[in-house]
C-alpha cells in the first residue's frame, strides 16, 4: 500500500499523526509521505509534533511555496523533511503513482 496523507490545516497535524500510527499497526506493508502545504507547515517547527515528524517509517513533504508564504527557511525544518517546489503538484504525481489520497 501507498498513501499521502495531505495537511493544509494546521490543527490537522493530531488527527493525522493518529491516524499514521494506527495505519503502521496493520500488518501489510505500507509506504506513507505526509505532504504538508498552506498555513499548516507552519506545524513543522512545533515542538509538539516533533516525536510525530520522526517517525521513521514515515516520509515528509512540505512544500516550498507554503515555506516562502510563511516565512519559513528550509533549514529551520527538521533534517527529514523533503521540501518540493509545489504541494499540489506532489500530489498530483504521487497519486498518479497509485498513492491513496487522505485529507484528515
Amino acid at each position: 500500500m501507498k498513501v499521502v496523507f495531505h495537511i493544509d490545516e494546521l490543527e490537522k497535524w493530531a488527527e493525522t499523526a493518529n491516524n499514521v500510527k494506527n495505519l503502521l499497526k496493520e500488518p501489510d506493508e505500507v509506504t506513507i509521505i505526509v505532504l504538508v502545504n498552506g498555513k499548516a507547515v507552519t506545524g513543522y517547527l512545533d515542538a509538539d509534533n516533533q516525536a510525530f515528524i520522526a517517525t521513521e517509517q514515515v516520509h515528509f513533504h512540505a512544500c516550498n511555496n507554503a515555506l516562502r508564504a510563511n516565512k519559513i527557511e528550509q533549514t529551520q525544518l527538521p533534517q527529514n523533511v523533503r521540501v518540493v517546489s509545489s504541494g499540489v503538484v506532489d500530489l498530483i504525481k504521487l497519486q498518479t503513482n497509485d498513492y491513496t489520497y487522505i485529507k484528515p
